[in-house]
């Protein structure tokens, strides 16, 4: 081989590794789909978002539905405002509830919308008053430690 086809071969990996590189990079941002297609708008209130992302997915039934446009503390309720952009193609009545789930033991968080069963649908811009906020796993420890010290000092103070 020449010396001239070896530089060309070699500069079609390094713009492929390139290539591989900007694809997982907006893959692990979760950017890769840049087509949002035809939303509306919902918000939810949550007492603890967790580790809720903006960006996150949101799905119903795990089909992913639609996308967490922006995350905000609300000053007159201090909890955390959710905003959420659903696809047209899927309405969900009004009674819906929506939760805080996490993608596997210690994955990503996403929205989780569960449908209800009214006869008026959600429009855009509407609260979504039913909600379930995260489980944080640190306040789950904490709880079982507590629980296990309690019980340990109500065995230990009891005479036989």
């Amino acid at each position: 081989m020449s010396k001239k086809r070896i530089e060309i071969l070699v500069g079609l990996f390094v713009v492929l590794g390139a290539a591989g590189a900007v694809f997982l990079a907006l893959k692990a941002a979760n950017l890769a789909s840049f087509v949002s297609g035809d939303t509306y708008t919902l918000q939810a209130r949550f007492d603890n978002i967790g580790g809720l992302k903006a960006r996150a997915a949101v799905r119903s039934a795990g089909v992913k539905i639609g996308r967490v446009t922006s995350i905000a503390l609300d000053p007159v309720t201090y909890q955390g405002l959710v905003t959420l952009e659903v696809n047209k193609s899927v309405v969900f009545p009004k009674d819906s509830s929506a939760k805080i789930l996490t993608a596997g033991l210690l994955g990503d968080q996403y929205i989780g919308i569960e449908p209800g069963a009214d006869e008026k649908n959600f429009v855009g811009g509407e609260l979504i008053t039913q909600t379930q906020s995260a489980v944080v796993l640190e306040n789950l420890i904490g709880q079982f430690l507590f629980n296990k010290a309690a019980d340990a000092g109500s065995e230990g103070g009891a005479t036989k």
